[in-house]
């Protein structure tokens, strides 16, 4: 681990001499939390340790916000986290400049979850079932979750159909690994729904991970699904006593990617062997609750930490992953139908 800071010291002596005739590195973070955490962590050392300048911005996500900034010239984006679809295709499209991996530390240096042609592991999230340890004392399951008659009181959804037709058929029992399978077909949609229709009444709608958060802190809600670095940040920050449920959480993986013709590529990719050393990534999830992907990441961390940790191979063992391929194909026509049993009373 000494070895690795020593080598991205060398590493970033070398990014200087690289840099002089580029514009100021932009980093584009996905959300309020990480561009704080990722400004915190990575970017004011980076550029107190360089002296160059980077700047950031954030986005929403969207392949065609990817290919409209590709197609700009007046692109001013280098360095973009994506999420595991968006980096899947726009590798395939030629959005993401090829990364040269002996730059960022080896694939070797990386998680198998972490390391793509065009991509590097920026962070491993999680949505985990919360609730409020001090007014139930139990560790509940989405099962429990469901059941107002024996656990009465309000319950927390993200106002999206992304993650809750997964959660509604865990719910309903299908097992982890026939979750996407189920979904795959007619009757697993319309079951997924019947099972929303339940909780219905007694949903009350989040947007942010600040709202989760708030809502369940509140009192609004008994339980609520929740971002877990959100509910981690709200215990650290006020007198909270919260609980997560890492049982059938559902986790994805966020990656770093150079966007085609960006002048900064180098640069970027020095930004990536700075961020990669696993003592940096350890203040991410001090930061924001996200687990970075280098290897050796877990290593040494107190048992507290540990067991927030998105990347902690128990919470993993126990999680399922979101299938970004499945929501690829088939959020555009499963939006409307969201929106539509929304509406309906």
């Amino acid at each position: 681990m000494l070895a690795r800071m020593f080598l991205t010291a060398a590493a970033l002596s070398a990014a200087w001499s690289v840099a002089a005739s580029a514009r100021d590195l932009t980093v584009v973070t996905r959300g309020d939390s990480m561009t704080n955490a990722v400004r915190e962590v990575y970017v004011h050392p980076f550029a107190t340790a360089t002296g160059l300048g980077v700047e950031q911005d954030s986005w929403d996500g969207g392949l065609d916000t990817l290919r409209d900034r590709v197609k700009a010239t007046d692109n001013t984006w280098d360095l973009v986290q994506v999420d595991a679809d968006e980096l899947a295709t726009g590798c395939t499209e030629g959005l993401f400049e090829k990364l040269d991996w002996s730059a960022v530390g080896g694939k070797d240096h990386y998680q198998a979850t972490g390391s793509n042609d065009c991509g590097v592991g920026a962070a491993m999230t999680s949505t985990v079932l919360a609730w409020d340890k001090d007014k139930f004392q139990a560790t509940p399951t989405w099962a429990d979750f469901w059941d107002v008659a024996k656990y009465p009181g309000k319950r927390g959804l993200a106002k999206s159909v992304r993650g809750n037709l997964e959660i509604a058929l865990l719910a309903d029992g299908v097992a982890p690994a026939d979750v996407y399978k189920t979904l795959a077909t007619s009757d697993g949609l319309d079951r997924a729904f019947r099972k929303l229709d339940q909780l219905k009444p007694y949903i009350v709608w989040w947007q942010t991970e600040a709202e989760a958060a708030h809502i369940l802190g509140s009192g609004d809600v008994l339980m609520t699904s929740a971002p877990s670095g959100g509910i981690a940040t709200a215990t650290h920050s006020e007198p909270h006593n919260f609980g997560m449920q890492w049982s059938q959480a559902l986790y994805e993986v966020q990656s770093w990617a150079v966007l085609k013709g960006s002048p900064n590529v180098r640069l970027a990719q020095q930004f990536l062997y700075f961020a990669g050393t696993p003592p940096i990534e350890v203040r991410l999830l001090r930061a924001v609750g996200a687990s970075g992907l280098a290897k050796g990441i877990n290593d040494g961390l107190p048992p507290d930490l540990l067991a927030i940790a998105p990347g902690n191979p128990a919470n993993i063992a126990s999680g399922l992953r979101i299938d970004t391929g499945f929501w690829h194909d088939n959020l555009a026509k499963l939006r409307p139908r969201f929106d539509a049993w929304l509406a309906a009373h």
